[in-house]
């Protein structure tokens, strides 16, 4: 993990790679609890039987679990440590490039590509998150997240 002091020390990090996470593990549990959250049953996602004979041989985890899973990527990718809070503010683009067979280990990579300066000393980060699987070299969700942190 990397760690910064404050917000201002990224700004003149545009540009690079702010850090880079832990592996994280897709498992059937959790795309379990992802659909009774959002009450996404689809049996792709949850019905391994069936899922075994649909187009990827096994469940997938869903694009949206994919995308939410990007803040406990961040968290284990950098810190401000003397920083208040972050709060989502939304998305420039999202791709699913690639499934997310159940059972993968998911680790994602954060590029800065703006700061901009926004009111009670905090700034706006626009960043590259690009999530890779574990064992392919073709990413499964490229997005540009923007956070507000102060």
């Amino acid at each position: 993990m990397k760690s910064y002091d404050t917000v201002a020390d990224l700004k003149p990090l545009v540009g690079q790679v702010i850090g880079s996470s832990d592996w994280l593990l897709v498992d059937q549990r959790r795309i379990d609890l992802f659909a009774e959250a959002t009450g996404d049953h689809q049996w792709i996602h949850v019905d391994p039987e069936r899922a075994k004979s649909g187009p990827f041989g096994a469940p997938i985890a869903h694009g949206f679990l994919t995308l939410s899973l990007m803040s406990a990527l961040m968290v284990s990718a950098f810190e401000i440590r003397k920083g208040v809070m972050g709060v989502n503010y939304g998305f420039n683009k999202v791709r699913f490039i690639k499934p997310v067979p159940v059972d993968s280990r998911l680790r994602g990579h954060f590029k800065l590509l703006a700061w901009e300066p926004i009111d009670n000393g905090g700034a706006q980060l626009t960043i590259e998150v690009t999530m890779e699987i574990a064992g392919s070299d073709k990413p499964v969700c490229v997005a540009e997240s923007i956070t507000r942190r102060y």
